[in-house]
């Protein structure tokens, strides 16, 4: 899969190491220049924006991750729950390998590849 596929297409499944390469690494880097630059420009109003806009990449890969483990998209909304939701997204979808061979949400991107 290729970034606009991973970062803005909410269907199909990604790997471990697409999460971690493709999505969480990609999206902290930004995150980080961003904030760097912005500190010194504006004091964080284009920091605070592009948090808002990153958004729904980080979610996309979020729901790709769960589909990966055969669970629904709508398990993304655990990070709500404060800290124990985001322990819980770490495990599930950071740390836990997803489902061999094909789910209900596509085929398993790691014999694809």
């Amino acid at each position: 899969m290729d970034y606009k596929d991973v970062w803005l297409n909410f269907e199909g499944r990604i790997s471990r190491s697409e999460f971690w390469l493709k999505g969480v690494l990609p999206l902290f880097v930004i995150s980080l220049l961003i904030s760097a630059v912005d500190s010194v420009i504006t004091g964080g109003l284009i920091a605070s924006l592009a948090s808002i806009v990153l958004i729904y990449p980080s979610v996309a890969i979020g729901i790709k991750r769960f589909h990966d483990r055969n669970k629904s998209g709508w398990w993304v909304l655990i990070t709500l729950i404060p800290v124990i939701g985001w322990i819980w997204y770490l495990v599930e979808c950071g740390i836990l390998q997803g489902t061999e061979g094909p789910n209900n949400f596509g085929a398993d991107p790691v014999q694809a590849a």
